[in-house]
């Protein structure tokens, strides 16, 4: 058993045209099981693992360090799944309680179709660059947003397009969001100049988007007619009477995100008060804890706003905890194994000019979100292999640091199996391809950044500094 121990340090990388065997598998899975099938990505995923693993075995790895990979890539993932579970009770609570159909009446009264996507997109924004939390603003203010368009009769996916847009704008500039602390980390610059150098990729991209949803919401006049719509206004008022108290506990939880508190215990609190609230309102303890469970069940009366309102719970997020672990467990065998690092290291042999270097970083960082699932991974791996090649360069870390979130922080919530993509998916009820096309954020992001890597244009180099030696030269 030690020998297997003794040769791992020594065993030579997986060459890259086996690497490439269980992402071809993969896709070739997906393609049959998702499209022919009408299927999940479930047990594509898993099927992709074993081709991985069957890969790594015949290049030498033992099933121990298998097992560590998948193990390792679960633990980086616990995080994200409990406050999967979290989301799922806040939803069920805070719909018991009357808060999410209060927002809904409220919204219902103050917006219109014409200015909905724009002003979906901005709230959202500004939540997440305050709460520096995508998953806290969608699980919260964007659950909202869908009821109110879905009430006007505008398609989810398209208010789903312009919460995650928001969303991921103010998480990616905020600096108390995690993967903005993470790029910086990785790359060797300093959080501040990160967060004043991804402005000029960002902001651009913010901006063309809002010109876009304001485009398609001129087009819009809502599906649901002024009758429609005081009539769902009317029942929401007649079950849940909307007052100010509705607004206390959105506002213990927005202190506590002032407060730069974790998300976990900020979300726990949230869904524990929203129990509270539903208690106190009426609402029998053991219905309380059986909608944390399985969600909100209304009886309104009016089958359309039933159909609205009936949502959340922690079941309801079970489909999208197993997707993470299978995801996870592919992409922890492939990072585990290097083979991530051989199809990696691959394309940065083809950068020859730092537009290519930007390019090979963004377009790696969604590779890495496709295949390790995980957005934390497509910021640290490509940061760890590439930042030695931009300081060679003589380029700025804040250039790679911006790189890693156009491509790894952005695209994340547009992978089906990705965890940010899982729980866009579930917490906002709408499926992750159906709200591709109005990301509108996500998608012009990316092209920005490798626009700018080609142009030149804020491609900052790096000071010479006459006290250090020159840097040695490349072997």
């Amino acid at each position: 058993m030690s020998d297997g121990q003794a040769e791992g340090p020594t065993l030579p990388e997986i060459p890259f045209r086996w690497a490439l065997v269980p992402v071809l598998a993969l896709i070739g899975f997906l393609a049959f099981t998702i499209l022919a099938l009408q299927g999940s990505g479930h047990v594509p995923l898993v099927l992709a693992a074993c081709v991985a693993g069957l890969v790594a075995w015949a290049h030498g790895r033992d099933w121990r360090e298998l097992e560590a990979g998948v193990l390792q890539a679960i633990h980086l993932a616990m995080g994200a799944i409990l406050i999967l579970l979290v989301i799922g009770m806040l939803m069920g609570t805070w719909l018991a309680a009357g808060i999410v159909p209060a927002l809904i009446a409220w919204g219902l009264e103050l917006l219109s179709p014409s200015w909905f996507l724009p002003a979906t997109c901005l709230v959202c924004s500004l939540v997440a660059l305050v709460s520096g939390s995508s998953w806290s603003t969608a699980g919260t203010v964007g659950l909202a947003l869908i009821g109110v368009g879905d009430a006007m009769g505008i398609d989810p996916a398209m208010t789903a397009g312009a919460v995650i847009s928001g969303a991921y704008f103010g998480d990616k500039l905020s600096p108390m969001s995690d993967t903005t602390n993470l790029a910086p980390a990785m790359a060797g610059t300093d959080l501040f100049s990160h967060v004043r150098h991804m402005v000029w990729s960002t902001g651009p991209s913010w901006v063309l988007a809002m010109i876009g949803f304001a485009i398609v919401s001129l087009q819009l006049e809502g599906g649901a007619d002024d009758a429609s719509v005081a009539a769902i206004t009317s029942v929401l008022d007649a079950n849940y009477h909307p007052s100010l108290t509705h607004l206390l506990v959105p506002a213990v939880v927005a202190i506590m995100v002032a407060g730069k508190l974790p998300a976990l215990p900020t979300l726990l609190v949230g869904a524990l008060l929203g129990g509270v609230q539903a208690w106190v309102a009426g609402v029998p303890l053991d219905q309380v804890l059986a909608t944390a469970m399985n969600g909100h069940q209304p009886a309104t009366g009016d089958a359309m706003v039933d159909d609205l309102l009936a949502r959340g719970g922690m079941n309801s997020m079970a489909s999208t905890v197993i997707l993470v672990l299978c995801a996870m467990s592919f992409g922890g065998i492939m990072e585990r194994t290097g083979q991530l690092r051989t199809l990696a290291a691959k394309t940065l042999a083809a950068a020859k000019s730092n537009g290519s270097l930007v390019a090979a970083t963004i377009l790696t960082a969604i590779g890495i979100n496709i295949l390790a699932a995980d957005q934390y991974l497509a910021i640290v791996v490509p940061g760890r292999m590439y930042a030695p090649e931009y300081a060679a360069r003589g380029l700025d870390p804040k250039n790679l640091s911006r790189a890693l979130e156009d491509g790894g922080t952005i695209t994340s919530p547009l992978i089906p199996w990705n965890t940010c993509g899982a729980f866009m998916s579930s917490t906002l009820g709408v499926a992750t391809l159906a709200y591709i096309p109005w990301c509108f954020l996500n998608l012009i992001n990316p092209i920005v950044g490798i626009v700018l890597g080609y142009t030149g244009w804020t491609i900052t180099k790096l000071d010479p500094d006459p006290a250090k030696p020159p840097p040695p030269a490349k072997a």
